[in-house]
């Protein structure tokens, strides 16, 4: 049918090639494979910061600039060189707009880490996260049909859209519980424990900085949604469904990274750590996370926040850093964390007509790996029943979401191959 419409002329024009790429692909739409999918980059989500913890002796700056180099730049090259058709030649056709708007939102998303470890700052790690986590989940989700005017006649004018946004909603609910879960545990805490963790607690505060670093965050999906002229591109020179969205991660990330640069850069300057990229050397005591601000955001917080909270073993007896290791964990780590949107974009192309709702998908399965990394490395260990009880409902919940989410898309797809047939 695909080749039959080109032969009838209709290939011409940016919109109608765009539009008959959404209808080839809501019609090979597989919702069940594309929650699997999603869930493999919420596993790598919430795994990546677990390699970090075996690196030694450098600054936070140092270690997640060599990872960052890894996941922004190097893998997204080297796998859309090899899994797409004529990289180059895509990215040369493709408006002006697209790129702009595309690596401009990735810039954004890396803004919305300066601002994140203010919140943590105000409103404390688990109710901060659960407030920015949230921002990021609904805003993401939901405005690109908006920007779009899609979301009348798409979410709330369907049945498939009613049940996504219902997902959407139980979403939520499980990032609500999984902060009550964190609240619970620093409950328990003694009150000396409770003002070392929370320093500067402010709840005006907090919602702010939570409010713009959670929309920051989800400029990440904007970024997704600003490339589709660039994955319509990338199917015409004859790339495979599953792998159009590589070529845009390659423009996405590039923003990514250079927030990330110029604000590691600045950290190895002021904290006098640039050598550890080159020498074994260690000069002192690198600043530790509380001394300085972390770029991190809601969407890489949850792991990272997790294998922190768990510990690791000491650099005390260290003579030297090891190079060679830390250079290797550190790209384990970043390609891991390019993993996770490698299969996101693999992911959304089997949500057919509602890929927005890639987004809920992926927040919801981040949450849910952190939370089986966080009771598989003790993190809850000695936490009380009421507590270790929201945990379970989080992620039972979380599931949930996922489940109903991809359902809403089921129904979507099947609607779909039903009017097709009628025709």
């Amino acid at each position: 049918m695909w080749r039959l419409l080109e032969l009838r002329g209709l290939r011409g024009g940016t919109a109608v090639a765009t539009g008959l790429v959404a209808w080839r692909i809501d019609l090979g739409a597989n919702p069940i494979l594309g929650v699997i999918l999603h869930w493999l980059g919420g596993l790598a989500s919430g795994s990546f910061y677990v390699p970090f913890r075996k690196v030694r002796s450098w600054a936070w700056e140092t270690y997640w600039l060599v990872g960052g180099f890894f996941s922004w730049i190097l893998v997204p090259w080297i796998l859309a060189s090899v899994m797409t058709a004529d990289l180059g030649g895509v990215l040369r056709e493709a408006p002006g707009s697209s790129i702009a708007w595309t690596y401009f939102f990735g810039v954004l998303w890396g803004l919305g880490g300066l601002t994140f470890g203010l919140t943590m700052r105000f409103l404390g790690m688990s109710l901060g996260m659960a407030v920015a986590l949230g921002y990021t989940a609904a805003f993401g989700t939901l405005m690109p049909p908006l920007f779009r005017g899609e979301f009348q006649s798409m979410v709330l004018g369907t049945r498939s859209g009613l049940t996504i946004l219902a997902g959407v909603g139980i979403c939520l609910l499980g990032i609500v519980f999984a902060g009550a879960a964190g609240m619970s545990k620093e409950k328990e805490l003694s009150e000396e424990q409770k003002r070392a963790a929370i320093k500067e607690f402010s709840l005006k505060k907090g919602l702010l900085v939570a409010t713009f670093s959670g929309v920051m965050s989800a400029c990440f999906a904007y970024g997704l949604a600003a490339g589709d002229p660039i994955k319509a591109l990338t199917l015409k020179h004859g790339t495979s469904t599953l792998w159009q969205g590589l070529p845009v991660l390659v423009v996405l990330l590039l923003g990514g990274f250079t927030t990330n640069c110029i604000w590691c850069v600045a950290l190895n300057i002021r904290n006098r750590t640039g050598y550890q990229y080159y020498s074994g050397e260690i000069r002192g005591k690198a600043p530790g996370r509380g001394d300085e601000t972390i770029l991190e955001n809601a969407i890489d917080a949850p792991g990272e926040e997790m294998a922190v909270a768990a510990g690791g073993s000491g650099d005390a007896a260290l003579a030297r850093a090891p190079m060679l290791s830390n250079y290797f964990f550190s790209a384990l780590a970043g390609t891991t964390w390019y993993f996770q949107f490698f299969f996101y974009t693999m992911g959304e192309t089997q949500m057919g007509r509602y890929k927005f709702s890639s987004w809920t998908l992926h927040m919801a399965s981040i949450m849910i790996f952190s939370t089986l990394w966080g009771i598989a490395l003790k993190e809850w260990k000695g936490a009380g029943m009421r507590t270790k009880l929201l945990v379970g409902m989080s992620l039972f919940v979380l599931i949930g979401s996922t489940v109903v989410v991809g359902y809403g898309n089921y129904l979507g797809a099947a609607g779909s191959v039903a009017q097709a047939s009628s025709r």
